[in-house]
């Protein structure tokens, strides 16, 4: 068991960090901190399920047109809630909401300097079989005036522009990852005492791994290129065949590939050729990990992170993880034809 005498706290490790922070009037030191406390009331929750109403269809669907769990639903009101009443943001987009929603500071002067962009609850449909599912989150910096109220130009910002980025990964323990620029570090959850502890210092991705997550259910829609590199993982030569991991948690299977080295692929398929998961706040922060962690982030062809958005629920395909095997990829989709 983990001495959690002799780690820091998250907030010992926010303040003897600050400096270090972008920006570093302690807004983001704050924002980090009601992340924390969402994360905590979430975790609380997601640990209740089979326990209480919460498992099952809200009888809702998202904007996305995917139905909506009754825990996407607390979760996307908790982390709304806690980060409006912190008086930080002036802006938040979700998975969850069709739109944006604008929020005043305290003194009414729209003097907020950040915008969140989150997935509130990645993976919810693994909830009723007790699977691991998280949340994952991306901080910009308002490119608008302070003084005015928060635009859609706030939110469609490239990658390579966010201050921070995150995720919480509700499993066998609770795990905070972020990223402030400097560097990826873990905090996992000590739940007797309510306490992230800084239990994964300077998180680094092996620069090659043997394991590939990708559903392969969907193998038929894939392109040649990804094709190739499939079957590539699968033979039987050097170290190969790589093994096969895929959980279906965004959170859950990129932590194990962070951990372990390997790679996650989402490509575009049969109708979504756009890709699937959401560019501004699943594909881009968790490039921004990918990246801090020496890694490596890409639609195949593109750096996620150069990509300007065009739509706050934007699709894009993604390959992230170990760089050697992203860019054996990258090799295989160039010479697809």
């Amino acid at each position: 068991m983990t001495n959690t005498n002799q780690k820091k706290t998250l907030g010992e490790y926010i303040f003897d960090n600050q400096a270090a922070f972008p920006y570093s009037t302690g807004e983001l030191s704050k924002l980090i901190n009601a992340i924390r406390l969402a994360a905590k009331i979430t975790n609380h929750e997601v640990n209740k399920a089979g326990l209480v109403d919460i498992l099952g269809d809200a009888g809702n669907t998202n904007v996305q047109g995917e139905n909506q769990q009754k825990l996407d639903v607390y979760a996307n009101d908790k982390f709304i809630q806690t980060l409006i009443q912190r008086g930080i943001v002036c802006g938040i987009a979700s998975e969850e909401e069709d739109d944006f929603i604008a929020v005043n500071s305290i003194d009414g002067n729209n003097s907020n300097k950040y915008v969140v962009l989150i997935d509130p609850l990645d993976g919810s449909s693994n909830i009723d079989v007790n699977a691991s599912v998280g949340t994952i989150f991306s901080i910009y910096r308002r490119v608008t005036p302070l003084g005015s109220p928060v635009e859609l130009k706030d939110f469609l910002q490239p990658g390579k522009n966010q201050v921070a980025a995150g995720y919480v990964m509700y499993g066998t323990s609770t795990m905070l990852v972020f990223t402030t620029g400097n560097g990826v570090n873990g905090f996992t959850l000590n739940p007797a005492l309510g306490t992230f502890y800084h239990s994964h210092p300077n998180m680094q991705f092996p620069e090659t791994g043997k394991i590939y997550s990708v559903n392969e259910g969907n193998y038929v829609h894939f392109s040649k290129g990804v094709k190739a590199y499939i079957k590539y993982c699968q033979r039987e030569e050097e170290d190969r065949p790589y093994t096969s991991r895929y959980i279906g948690s965004m959170v859950a299977d990129f932590h194990r590939n962070l951990i372990k080295g390997g790679i996650y692929m989402y490509p575009r398929i049969g109708p979504l050729q756009n890709g699937k998961l959401r560019l501004t706040y699943e594909c881009n922060p968790i490039a921004f990990l990918t990246e801090q962690a020496n890694g490596k982030a890409t639609t195949g062809t593109i750096r996620i992170m150069d990509i300007e958005p065009t739509e706050l629920h934007q699709r894009e395909a993604i390959f992230c993880g170990s760089r050697k095997m992203v860019e054996k990829l990258e090799e295989y989709i160039r010479n697809e034809e």
